[in-house]
């Protein structure tokens, strides 16, 4: 299923192809071999603290959010076989590079997905 990411506090669509990484498998492979990930899409983690860029042949930018869906740490271009930790993330969301900047979302705002994950 796809999901769209929605920065409600700016009131713009920051992904429409959005997917869960909802079972063992998806989040082990995650993004790992892939070439490249497009500029619309985006790979949701529920409940990863800490996301990993190990066997990944391209950089990613991660959003770490809270339980009430607000941005709480934000990494740009984290290159491969690098790893990042949040202490209080609730959702983790991987963005081809360069797609987090102030336009589409910062620190403090809200997101939503839609639909919601289960």
């Amino acid at each position: 299923m796809l999901h769209e990411i929605i920065n409600q506090t700016k009131g713009i669509v920051v992904s429409h192809r959005a997917k869960a990484a909802d079972n063992f498998f998806k989040r082990l492979i995650g993004l790992m071999f892939k070439k490249s990930l497009d500029k619309d899409e985006a790979l949701i983690f529920k409940g990863a603290p800490s996301i990993h860029t190990f066997f990944m042949r391209f950089p990613i930018d991660i959003v770490f959010l809270d339980r009430k869906m607000r941005v709480i740490r934000i990494c740009k271009e984290l290159k491969p076989w690098r790893g990042v930790f949040c202490k209080d993330s609730f959702l983790t969301l991987e963005f081809p590079p360069l797609k987090v900047s102030e336009d589409t979302l910062r620190l403090g705002d809200f997101l939503k997905l839609s639909p919601p994950l289960p």
